[in-house]
């Protein structure tokens, strides 16, 4: 099958997103020191902002392990998830780490590229 490699480090890629959101996630539940205080989010409640990054994580996470099983909707939840990751990526690139989020957002993009062009064999020209 064409992009089987592609989407299998896409899968990959997914668990990968799905439990750094979720640790994300737990540690601005938490009000951990990784955000700092003159962050300025777009949710600025720690908690809604918390629960909305594992809610993403637990997204990205099913969608990794559906892929990975080869299922069509591991297809439609990784596309979901990896697009709500580059939108989420997107929204916090103001804050202490913009080239971090930057190079999440990319990722989250090829991600979903992956996902896409998985398809069948192209036929042979004769």
């Amino acid at each position: 099958m064409r992009g089987a490699g592609r989407a299998t480090f896409a899968a990959v890629m997914l668990l990968l997103l799905g439990v750094l959101n979720v640790v994300y996630g737990i540690a601005a539940l938490d009000k951990a020191n990784v955000l700092v205080n003159d962050t300025r989010l777009i949710l600025t409640n720690l908690n809604t902002m918390g629960w909305v990054v594992i809610v993403l994580g637990v997204i990205q996470l099913i969608g990794g392990v559906s892929l990975l099983g080869g299922n069509t909707f591991g297809r439609i939840i990784g596309v979901l998830g990896g697009t709500l990751g580059a939108i989420g990526a997107l929204l916090s690139i103001g804050g202490a780490f913009p080239w971090w989020s930057l190079a999440i957002f990319f990722l989250c993009i090829w991600v979903t590229w992956g996902i896409i062009v998985l398809g069948e064999d192209d036929e042979p020209v004769v």
